[in-house]
């Protein structure tokens, strides 16, 4: 009696081992493939969420340009995905209005400046106990 209710146990656990180390396999083999697949040229972004274009690729580095006149060397381990910058995410005609621009400088212009009543007073007493 006990073995009936262990064997389907046993095969319920078996086939989420299968099942799991199989999309496991699936995604490494993904990875592998964008890290020999990638050539100078695509941008990427790193597992830090770094993102840049790709200078030169070695066998197992890879130099990426992340401002211009800016490389660095990191491994393709690093390398997490190819990007497409979305020409549709970038809308000019949000940054055209001058009214905008106006009210962001001095929204900034007034952060940079303390208001009245900001000052910090010490008190002396604030350490002591009651």
């Amino acid at each position: 009696m006990d073995l009936a209710i262990f064997v389907p146990l046993l095969v319920v656990m078996g086939a989420f081992m299968f099942f799991a180390s199989r999309r496991q396999k699936k995604a490494m083999q993904a990875t592998i493939n964008l890290h020999d697949s990638l050539a100078v040229g695509d941008e990427i972004m790193t597992t830090a969420g770094l993102y840049g274009t790709i200078a030169a690729v070695s066998d197992s580095k890879v130099d990426v340009e992340i401002a211009p006149g800016v490389v660095v060397t990191m491994l393709k381990l690093a390398v997490k995905e190819k990007t497409v910058v979305d020409e549709d995410e970038y809308d000019a005609d949000e940054y055209e209005d001058d009214d905008t621009v106006v009210a962001e400088e001095s929204t900034a212009q007034e952060l940079d400046r303390p208001g009245a009543g900001t000052e910090v007073k010490s008190d002396p007493d604030r350490l002591t106990k009651d």
